[in-house]
């Protein structure tokens, strides 16, 4: 780009990013004008064109930015989970938690600015975008369910399953502050024993099947952790 040497379109692109970021978040996509973007980083409104196609784009850019970080705080809380309840307590906890707090997010989901974005999608970039969202946890399931400590079932639902049960954030004023922590609470707890394979099997159970009767994981000598 003439004009500017690396460093310096290195440096006007990083400020444009944090400035999106910032005024994205307070303001949404649409009441936020090239000018709101170029004014603080004193470049022309023209140039910002030289670095993203569009101020769409440039939203795309953040986000991408804010699930490369939500994907490295997952890793690290999961990394070190006993197994899967506690995982999936500890991986919706962290969801909620960034649904609750991110105000990035909230004007993502609550003022629509998602539906202006999905207009600047391909195809492709649609179905990458699906498989970022499950991403993050999908890995972990499958290896759950590997180990014989996760229910049955194509994983990638049970990862969208969970998910789903995150934005229970989206209904905070709905319940109130005072049932809203309870209801939250209770909804993470169920999603995550009820898809946990419980290790302690009723000695009844175990003891009267036959070995035709018997779940394939027991069967095969596979552990029900």
């Amino acid at each position: 780009m003439a004009g500017f040497s690396d460093e310096k379109r290195t440096y006007i692109r990083n400020e444009l990013l944090d400035t999106g970021r910032k005024l994205f978040a307070r303001y949404g996509l649409k009441k936020t004008t090239i000018s709101d973007l170029t004014d603080p980083v004193g470049i022309a409104d023209g140039t910002f064109y030289h670095f993203f196609d569009s101020k769409e784009r440039l939203y795309l850019e953040i986000l991408t930015r804010e699930q490369e970080a939500f994907a490295d705080s997952v890793d690290e809380l999961l990394a070190d989970a006993s197994g899967p309840q506690e995982g999936i307590t500890a991986y919706l906890r962290l969801t909620i938690e960034e649904i609750e707090t991110n105000p990035l997010i909230q004007q993502l989901i609550l003022e629509d600015d998602w539906e202006r974005l999905v207009q600047e999608f391909s195809e492709d970039e649609l179905d990458e975008q699906r498989e970022q969202e499950l991403g993050y946890l999908l890995p972990y399931v499958q290896a759950w369910q590997a180990d014989g400590q996760l229910a049955d079932g194509d994983p990638r639902a049970i990862t969208g399953a969970i998910n789903a049960a995150a934005f229970v954030a989206l209904y905070r004023e709905e319940f109130g502050d005072e049932l809203y922590p309870a209801v939250r609470d209770t909804l993470v707890e169920s999603v995550a024993s009820g898809l946990t394979i419980d290790s302690k099997p009723t000695p009844a159970a175990s003891e009267t099947r036959t070995d035709e009767e018997q779940p394939q994981s027991t069967r095969d000598g596979r552990s029900t952790r």
